[in-house]
This record gives structure tokens, sequence and C-alpha cells, in this order.
């Protein structure tokens, strides 16, 4: 067993490398969304979202192939979509000009449709397959093909939505970076993305080991210390998205990362040999499902109604209901998701 304070200092470390890359890989997606004539909200649900989600990826692969824990793969995914909707509270809080809803732009509310159709249908899967009342398609379950066409499908809708837009968008974006090529900016990207991706692989383990010392419950702590861990990337790359007054960039990042979330359970469904994975794993997860499915819905609340006020001048009352849900779920873990 390691020592304590290795585990600690390795944590830091990677969360400083994640930090740092996180904020460049923000602003090269911004330059990018500019050069390319694409917009904020789509590179934010593309781009970035990929690139943040995969740590959750290795985290679900490794889990269900060498570490034989299905619990961990589920957990870490649902728990890392309930958490990047949390990050939005966080956003509205630190985005003191105005609510952050009121900035963001109508894109956003049909990704965030798709992830409660996407969220949604994992959860009722779930109970199917633990009820038994599913045949499978070999060791996969017959909701693996659906999820993955569900996200060609979202992606390709969201694509075309936002082509419709972009005359608006390259009005708005109008040479904020006169200095930087594309090529430079691509490669800044990839250069700021190897580095993130390499830190959140890194993550998991560390914080594997520190629930190991700390004799934390194992899928009390798959479930939200992971899924926290592996959703550092999200939360330095939205948080620097918005420091640059890229909002869209900011929430399209996250709801682009649960939708990029829900194919990972396709992937680890298909990694998973032993037989269907949610008919293995504990039902609790579908609380956290169904939770995020209240949190889109809230969130997507947010964008159409744009609510101007704060509850004592500090978030909006969607956001404080958004908390509200997330701290149910995680009460709701802790007791029952053992």
């Amino acid at each position: 067993m390691q020592d304590l304070t290795v585990i600690w200092l390795s944590l830091l470390a990677c969360l400083a490398v994640i930090g740092v890359a996180g904020v460049r890989l923000s602003r090269y997606g911004d330059i990018i969304a500019e050069k390319s004539g694409l917009s904020r909200g789509w590179v934010g649900l593309i781009l970035l979202a990929t690139v943040t989600s995969l740590p959750e990826l290795v985290t679900g692969l490794s889990a269900v192939t060498v570490a034989k824990a299905p619990d961990i793969a589920v957990g870490d995914i649902m728990g890392s979509c309930v958490f990047n909707l949390l990050i939005i509270v966080l956003l509205d809080f630190l985005y003191r000009k105005e609510s952050v809803y009121t900035r963001a732009r109508q894109g956003n509310v049909l990704a965030a449709g798709y992830g409660i159709a996407m969220i949604g249908f994992a959860g009722f899967n779930l109970l199917l397959y633990r009820a038994g009342l599913v045949p499978s398609i070999g060791h996969v379950g017959f909701y693996t093909p659906i999820i993955l066409l569900l996200y060609l499908l979202a992606m390709r809708s969201l694509y075309r939505y936002e082509q419709a837009q972009v005359s608006e968008y390259v009005e708005d974006r109008v040479e904020l970076y006169p200095h930087v090529t594309l090529k430079k900016a691509v490669q800044g990207y990839v250069v700021a993305a190897v580095a993130v991706v390499a830190a959140g692989i890194w993550l998991p383990f560390i914080a594997k080991d520190l629930a190991a010392v700390m004799a934390w419950e194992q899928s009390f702590v798959g479930t939200l210390f992971v899924a926290a861990i592996t959703s550092a990337p999200e939360v330095v790359v939205t948080v620097a998205a918005l420091r640059m007054g890229a909002v869209d960039l900011a929430i399209g990042n996250l709801f682009g990362s649960n939708l990029f979330n829900i194919a990972i359970l396709a992937i680890d469904d298909l990694a998973y040999l032993p037989g269907p994975l949610f008919a293995d794993v504990s039902i609790s997860h579908a609380a956290s499902a169904f939770s995020a499915m209240m949190m889109s819905g809230l969130a997507v609340v947010g964008l159409v109604l744009r609510p101007v006020s704060r509850v004592y001048r500090t978030v909006s009352w969607i956001s404080l209901l958004l908390l509200i849900v997330y701290l149910l779920n995680t009460l709701f873990l802790y007791l029952y998701g053992h």
C-alpha cells in the first residue's frame, strides 16, 4: 500500500497538469471555433467534450476488463453525468455579470434534450436487465447498438443545427485572435489535449489507491469520488472557457460530455465479456441516471426561461434546484448504494 503523502502529491501533480493544459485547451478551442467558422457550442460539444471525457472511457474499460468491477464503470459514468450538471451551478456562481442561463444559446437546449433521452434510455435498460426481462445479443445488451445510434444521431442533428446558425456565429466572432493561424491553434490544441488525457488516465488509478488507503466504501467512492476526480478536466476546461467569456464553449462541453459518457457505456458493454453490463451492476445506479435526467430538465428550463434574479445574489433558483437534486442523489447513494 502506497504512502498517503505520495498519493496526495500525485493527485495534486495530476490536477496541476490538467489545470495548465485545460486552460490552453479552452483557448485553442475558442480560436479553432473562430478560424474554422464553427460555433463555440459545437466545438464544446465535440472537440472539448471528447477530450475531457476520455478519462471516463479509460476508467470504464479498465474497470470492466482488468479490475472486473462493472459497478465502478457504470457508477463513474452515471456519477460523472450528475457531476457535470453540478458544474453549471459553479458557472452560475462564478459568472457575476448576469445569470449564466441568459448568455447561453438555444443550441444547448437541443444537446440537453438528447442527453435526457440517452441517460433515460440507459437508466430504463438498467432496470430491465437487472430484472432479467430482456434477452441479450451474445454478451452484449440490446441497448448498446441503440445507444451508439442515438449518439451518432445526436451529433448529426446538432451539427446540422449549428451549421444553420453559422452565419450568426461568424458575425459574432469577428477576429478576436488575428495573430494566431488555424494550423497553430490545432497544433496547440493537440498538445494540450494529450496532456489532459495523459493526466486524466492517471487520475483514476490515484483515486483507487486513495480509496484503498483511506478505507472508503468502494461503490460509494466509485460513483462520487472517482466520478468527481475523472471530471476534473471538465471543471478546469469549463471554468477556463467561462473566464474567457465563452459561455457556449463552457455549457456545450458539459452537455457534450454527458452524451459521450452514455456512449462510453455502450463501449464498456462491448468490452465486458461475462454478459450484458447492466445485468451485473447495482440497481442504485438508476438513481444517478434519473437524477441526471432531472438536472438536465432543470437546465433546459433555465436555458429557455433565462431567469435574471439570483437567490441572495449568489445563483439563480434553477442552480439552487440543481444543487438540491445533486445532494439528494449523494445522500441516497451513501445510504443505499452499497
